[in-house]
């Protein structure tokens, strides 16, 4: 029988999903990737597969995780099913110089990045950046990783050289222009089927001197564990998430044309608002996640969305099928 086939890394964040689907009734199966193997001359089972495989996958000692769901979708793509954010999008996942260049292609303006493969080069880099603060960031990323706040060449420069210094996976690490967002918040926009969901306004006054698009840490925040501890946060203090309508049409209808493009159907995009009012996006997560709090006022659901989305793929599939 044809059901719903998850391809991920991490539990924890996939029982939000399968609990879900399990409250529609939708029959599913999941393939944990961080290990295996797959004959390259068998035929895959049919249904619907979705990808969720993560860039941050090394972080939980899934170092090749993504190389391996690369294989494992090659091989589902050949034989023609069904998949949900398959090749190109794993492909975005884990290269942000090649999302900054699928960005750009759909007029979609993204900060001043420069991509240095070693260390020297990296410091070398800096001077690109005249009398401008700029960050690190890791290429292959996810929960800020790399991610300092810098002023100076100098000041890069010791970083590098120290012990503290932690190159991307991929060894390429990026300088960035630092946007300064004068209320300290950046927004992501989420999408289902390619379509746009909703907007969260994400609160980073409580971040660390660093990006704040890159120091609210969305993917642990957004995604807690299933055990971990609520804590409320002061009366006169909003909430870290917020659902909001701030949001320029335009720019939705051209991450929607940027999803199409690359063969997205389910993703964040990130964004953040200079005290000029510019806007920037950087960072698009094909691994989304949604804030349970936020979304309870709301009355919206990603992951209900989401398994509701899957349901109909499978249907439609079971129907042609048949």
């Amino acid at each position: 029988m044809s059901c719903i086939y998850i391809l991920h890394e991490n539990d924890e964040w996939t029982v939000h999903l399968t609990d879900r689907l399990e409250e529609l009734g939708l029959p599913y199966e999941t393939w944990h990737l961080r290990a295996g193997s797959i004959d390259l001359s068998e035929t895959p089972p049919e249904g619907i597969f979705y990808n969720r495989m993560s860039a941050s996958s090394h972080t939980r000692d899934h170092r090749f995780a993504p190389e391996y769901t690369s294989a494992v979708l090659a091989w589902l793509e050949r034989h023609g099913r069904v998949v949900v954010n398959g090749s190109r999008a794993l492909a975005l996942e884990i290269n942000k110089a090649a999302q900054y260049m699928a960005l750009e292609t759909e007029g979609i303006e993204t900060p001043k990045t420069i991509v240095a493969s070693g260390n020297e080069e990296l410091i070398e880099a800096a001077d690109r950046f005249t009398n401008e603060p700029f960050i690190t960031k890791h290429n292959r990323a996810g929960k800020g990783l790399g991610v300092q706040l810098f002023k100076s060449k100098e000041a890069l420069a010791t970083h590098a050289k120290s012990a503290s210094f932690e190159p991307s996976i991929d060894g390429l690490t990026l300088l960035q222009a630092y946007i300064e967002s004068p209320e300290s918040y950046i927004t992501r926009c989420e999408f289902i089927g390619g379509k746009f969901l909703y907007a969260v306004r994400v609160d980073t006054s409580e971040g660390f001197e660093l990006c704040p698009a890159e120091a609210c840490r969305i993917d642990d925040l957004a995604c807690p564990a299933p055990e971990a501890e609520e804590t409320a946060a002061p009366l006169d203090q909003p909430p870290m998430f917020q659902m909001t309508e701030n949001v320029d049409p335009e720019l939705i209808e051209k991450y929607e044309r940027l999803l199409r493009s690359n063969d997205i159907q389910v993703a964040g995009i990130e964004f953040i608002r200079n005290a000029a009012g510019e806007v920037f996006t950087y960072d698009i997560n094909t691994n989304t996640n949604y804030n349970p709090e936020a979304e309870a006022k709301a009355g919206t659901y990603g992951m209900l969305e989401l398994a509701q989305y899957l349901g109909r793929l499978l249907a439609e599939h079971t129907q042609v099928q048949a």
